[in-house]
């Protein structure tokens, strides 16, 4: 019998752009993505761009995951906010539900949650951070999986708290010397094209990762999404949600 095909989930961060044209672009990203890691209004998007892409997700089948933040919007969640873990925990379960209470409605339901910008790097390295992170997940709904970064203290708090967490690695991104993401003020730290979708298949390979993200943001991001889904199947892959 021949060995199953490994297994590798793709992820994009969506609605984070408003109106018809943000939803289009959107649906396009889907076109090569299994999951879909939705804004839930505290960095960007609202209910109708919520309501649309849930439904948009729901038609073509994707996985749907809350893509929770700092209360930051003028700083689209890339800064860091000083908040106490109680505050935090609880702006974290108003993002769930809001999306939880739209997906429902478009008939689909939240799967797992990642969290956004500077709010996922924090949670990787900051263990009371991480636990505000987890305690919120797990005080939510049952059954949410968690993406985070490999090795991070997020991770760890989904274990304590009984969580399925997936580790995840960005295709678009530069890596440093240490595994950390280079910073996207510095030359270099969006690849292009061709080498992002040699990252996403080393990446795949390396057996670390669950997820691959291609962020909706990156130039081509649709194209690229579509690309990277067929050199991972023909590389063997099988793609497929993680949660």
């Amino acid at each position: 019998m021949d060995d199953p095909a490994p297994v590798i989930d793709l992820n994009a961060d969506v609605g984070e752009r408003p109106g018809a044209a943000g939803v289009a672009d959107d649906e396009a990203i889907m076109a090569g993505v299994s999951s879909v890691s939705v804004a839930c209004g505290f960095h960007a998007g609202d209910g109708e761009t919520m309501r649309r892409v849930c439904e948009a997700a729901v038609r073509l089948r994707k996985a749907i995951g809350a893509h929770v933040s700092y209360l930051d919007r003028e700083g689209f969640g890339r800064r860091e906010i000083d908040v106490s873990p109680d505050v935090l925990a609880d702006h974290i379960a108003q993002q769930i539900a809001a999306l939880e209470a739209t997906a429902v409605l478009a008939g689909g339901s939240v799967r797992y949650v990642k969290p956004h910008g500077a709010l996922y790097n924090r949670a990787a390295v900051d263990p009371l951070t991480a636990r505000a992170v987890a305690r919120a997940v797990a005080d939510t709904a049952a059954g949410l999986a968690l993406l985070a970064p490999p090795g991070s203290e997020l991770l760890q708090a989904a274990a304590e708290h009984g969580i399925a967490g997936f580790a995840e690695g960005f295709a678009d991104r530069a890596y440093r010397a240490d595994g950390t993401l280079m910073p996207r003020t510095q030359d270099g730290a969006l690849l292009a094209p061709e080498a992002a979708l040699e990252q996403g298949l080393g990446l795949a390979r390396s057996s670390r990762f669950r997820s691959l993200c291609v962020h909706s943001d990156t130039p081509g991001a649709a194209v690229l999404a579509v690309a990277l889904r067929d050199r991972l199947i023909g590389a063997g892959f099988e793609i497929r949600p993680f949660a």
